[in-house]
């Protein structure tokens, strides 16, 4: 088991393993009133947050009288479609908030660069002996530019309607989650990817980790707060849930 302090409350999260049903789940406990349970995407990962005085066996058995559910769930989940891994080679297909472009590979000497030509194309222009792994380093990059062009008017806009204020903000390759909120010092980090992602994704992730400066936990007073703000969330987590996964392995 292990444990970490939350500077705020000055309390220790325990985190924990158990096996039900054949299923793995991340049991964690904190301070906090009622058992949560969720299957988060795209493997379908279960984890349940507790209060700290409950006991293994009573996780056992929520989490037994939900085994039918997260099943369905995770079955959903592992139907998703996911994307081949990227060869970055001319008429791949590149996707960029949310619609596919072909990929035009130009080979000459200079400095490289990514642009979008025309109405269903993205230019990469390298060295010929350029390898692979560079030029998705340099994708990579290009997407980062393209988020940091966008964020910076949604966070305005939303900042003001929620009511909130962050320190800072910033964009990462992220392997656990669409979005992180440090709510101590209010600084929210959003994942790459959701460049690649239709708008109203990286919109409602935004949203999502704005809420939790006003309430840290998923329990009903953070979804009646996204139901306020943002009434159609549920329908932009659908599409950000069953939208096109990366080859690289992904877990929330």
């Amino acid at each position: 088991m292990s444990g970490s302090k939350n500077s705020k409350t000055n309390k220790v999260t325990q985190t924990s393993e158990m096996i039900v049903g054949g299923i793995h789940v991340q049991v964690i406990r904190k301070d906090i009133k009622n058992l949560h349970l969720g299957v988060h995407p795209p493997e379908g990962r279960v984890r349940v947050a507790v209060p700290e005085h409950v006991t293994d066996e009573r996780i056992h058995l929520a989490i037994i009288d939900k085994l039918s559910w997260i099943k369905k769930q995770q079955a959903e989940f592992l139907a998703q479609p996911r994307q081949s891994a990227r060869e970055m080679v001319n008429g791949e297909s590149h996707y960029y908030f949310g619609k596919s472009y072909r990929l035009e590979v130009v080979e000459q000497t200079g400095k490289h660069k990514i642009e979008l030509v025309g109405s269903g194309k993205i230019r990469l222009t390298v060295k010929a002996d350029t390898s692979t792994e560079s030029r998705l380093k340099l994708m990579n990059e290009w997407y980062r530019e393209q988020l940091k062009l966008v964020i910076p008017k949604l966070l305005d806009q939303w900042q003001t309607k929620i009511g909130v204020a962050t320190n800072g903000w910033g964009v990462k390759k992220m392997k656990t989650k669409w979005g992180s909120c440090n709510i101590e010092a209010k600084r929210i980090w959003l994942n790459l990817d959701l460049a690649k992602k239709p708008p109203e994704c990286l919109e409602y992730i935004l949203v999502h980790e704005l809420v939790h400066l006003l309430e840290r936990h998923h329990n009903s007073r953070f979804v009646a707060y996204m139901n306020e703000f943002m009434p159609k969330w549920r329908l932009n987590r659908e599409l950000l849930n069953k939208s096109l996964l990366s080859h690289e392995e992904w877990e929330y």
